[in-house]
C-alpha cells in the first residue's frame, strides 16, 4: 500500500460521514484493519478519541447507524473517485 492509499484511508476513517464499507469497496481493507492502521499510525489519545466517536450516536461510521434515505458512499457534490484516484479539478 502506498503513502497515499494510507493517508486516504485514514481520511476517510476521521470522516464521520464515510462507513467503513465504503473504504472495503475502494481499498479492500475490512473495519478491523482500519483500525489496526489507525492504532499503528495515529498517538494513542488520537486512536483513543477516534475510536470514542466512531463508536457514539455522532459517526455513521457502521451502516446500521446511518439513516435508510442515505444510498451513496459520498457527497453529491464531491468529484467523482475512480480507480482510488481523485479526478482532478
Amino acid at each position: 500500500m502506498t503513502e497515499r492509499e494510507t493517508d486516504r484511508i485514514i481520511e476517510m476513517a476521521w470522516e464521520d460521514r464515510t462507513p467503513f464499507e465504503a473504504i472495503e469497496f475502494q481499498f479492500g481493507k475490512t473495519e478491523a484493519d482500519v483500525i489496526q492502521l489507525m492504532r499503528k499510525t495515529l498517538k494513542r489519545s488520537s486512536f483513543n478519541l477516534w475510536r470514542k466517536r466512531v463508536n457514539s450516536n455522532v459517526s455513521n461510521k457502521h451502516l446500521n447507524k446511518r439513516s435508510d434515505e442515505i444510498t451513496r458512499f459520498k457527497c453529491s457534490r464531491q468529484n467523482s473517485i475512480s480507480n482510488n484516484k481523485i479526478s482532478k479539478r
